[in-house]
């Protein structure tokens, strides 16, 4: 079960909003009544009320709006009880002060902004001590080792018990709470009313990430990354589940660069079967494969593990997807012969995507070139490869037959700036522009190469290319591209961007 929260200034508002969720199907609903501007009118509040509700009334030093004293504070709170409120929740300070009455349900709470204690376990067992129907702790992730303690929390509790880690590192625990035991997770009404630090949407909790449908059987996969809310990822694999009828989830991990060993150890005991990798772990998780295809060690990066029999196993998909991409566009006459041989190759940027397209092409005999606003870095690569590289500056002086956007450079928001421009003036159809962002698809890099009739390969057509890999190394069946396409272009379309 989900709870929504409702943080509003005026009753008619919270009301309306109220049994607006309600009839959406909500089942539970939380009111801040610290968000309200006057005096609260709990009669009006809870009279013909559609669904179970939680009053709260949160404390600013508890992330809360509460301005007025301790006790008007207490008071609300016992006259909440009195008024029939389904739950009420009382910080675990405050628990002893406000006995139980009637049948409101006692959620003994406790937060901090700022660490998930050492002491989870004694500071759960002083609340449930204090007379809890059930125990809610919310503390905020510093690392994704606090996520597994908060885990092992909920499944040892003998006391229903709400384990949340705030942030965007612990959003994992908002989505598998129920897996893991707890009778509800909290979720907002909408992204721009945000309760608390890592929480996400009740829309996006019960159709993308399904959670009322999550269950032990459910198979979990996710991508790890540092951020990772800005990843389209859980969108499209999560739509591609649904298309297929797949009981799956695939999950949001924010993982830091010094937690990542933690983590790939972590997986298989939480339950993750694989996931997708991006920045900044594409190369730093090659280390920790116990098998790894030879792409992966030719490249020196990768964008997949699978966890399999006790194995950790890693797959680039990135350079597959690249090379169909490429293949698909060039022209019969084009591949009737060697198509790569000598092949003049442009690369912008020097990541793992770049890795993995400038590996697969030279690899072809493609002749490729490198440049990045990091020269070192450039240079480290290309004697890698054995290519060459070039200062970024100098990337105007190139002739090249292919152009290789691997920068995210023209990414949202920056939809404004090109990694390369252009002489308009030339009309040049055997140019192939391969531009790998592809949120927005329509880049302004892709925009100015349809001008002067280059080839156009965009980021949408490899990012869903490379998924669909990912997506058969998963689940062991092809993928439902369609699905994909549509959900990554609706999330990446203007009209949508500009809300």
């Amino acid at each position: 079960m989900i709870c929504v929260s409702i943080g509003r200034t005026r009753h008619k508002h919270t009301i309306v909003e109220f049994h607006h969720l309600a009839s959406q199907g909500v089942d539970l609903v939380e009111l801040r009544l610290d968000f309200i501007g006057r005096a609260v009118d709990l009669g009006r509040l809870l009279k013909d009320r559609p669904c179970p509700v939680v009053l709260t009334a949160r404390r600013r030093e508890d992330g809360g709006r509460w301005s007025k004293s301790e006790a008007d504070r207490l008071v609300l709170l016992r006259s909440a009880i009195a008024a029939g409120a389904d739950y009420i929740d009382l910080e675990a300070d405050i628990a002893s002060e406000i006995p139980r009455y009637g049948n409101t349900k006692r959620i003994v709470s406790y937060h901090d902004f700022e660490q998930t204690p050492d002491n989870l376990e004694e500071l759960h067992a002083a609340m449930a001590a204090e007379d809890a129907d059930i125990v809610k702790i919310a503390t905020m992730a510093n690392r994704f080792e606090d996520n597994l303690r908060m885990f092992d929390l909920l499944q040892n509790a003998k006391v229903p018990t709400i384990g949340i880690c705030m942030g965007e590192i612990g959003m994992i625990t908002r989505i598998l709470a129920g897996r893991f035991g707890a009778p509800f997770t909290y979720a907002t009404f909408s992204t721009d009313r945000s309760m608390a630090p890592g929480q996400l949407n009740w829309r996006q909790m019960t159709e993308l990430y399904r959670y009322n449908e999550i269950t032990p059987e459910t198979r979990l996969f996710g991508v790890v990354a540092d951020p990772v809310a800005h990843s389209h990822s859980p969108l499209i694999h999560n739509k591609a589940f649904i298309a297929d009828g797949r009981d799956a989830c695939y999950l949001p991990l924010r993982v830091p660069a010094e937690d990542l060993s933690t983590f790939v150890e972590a997986c298989p005991k939480i339950g993750i079967e694989g996931v997708s990798v991006t920045i900044p772990h594409k190369e730093q998780a090659v280390d920790l494969c116990d098998q790894a295809e030879s792409a992966v060690t030719g490249i020196g990066a990768l964008n997949t593990l699978v966890f399999s029999e006790g194995s950790v196993l890693g797959y680039n998909t990135d350079y597959r997807a690249a090379m169909d991409c490429i293949g698909t566009i060039l022209t019969p006459e084009e591949t009737s012969a060697d198509p790569y041989k000598d092949r003049e190759v442009l690369i912008l940027g020097a990541g793992g995507v770049s890795r993995a397209i400038a590996w697969g092409l030279h690899n072809r005999g493609a002749k490729v070139t490198l440049t990045s606003r990091n020269l070192n870095r450039s240079e480290h690569l290309a004697q890698e490869l054995g290519a060459q590289f070039i200062e970024w500056d100098q990337r105007h002086t190139c002739k090249p037959h292919l152009l290789v956007n691997g920068t995210p450079v023209g990414m949202h928001p920056n939809v404004d700036a090109t990694p390369f421009e252009f002489d308009r003036k030339i009309h040049d159809e055997s140019l192939i522009v391969f531009d790998t962002v592809y949120n927005p698809e329509q880049t302004l890099l892709v925009k100015h190469a349809r001008q002067i009739g280059c080839r156009v390969i965009t980021g949408v057509d490899m990012f869903v290319r490379q998924a669909c890999y990912q997506y058969k190394l998963f689940t062991g069946n092809e993928a439902a591209p369609r699905a994909m396409r549509e959900a990554i272009k609706e999330a990446t379309s203007p009209v949508r961007i500009n809300r």
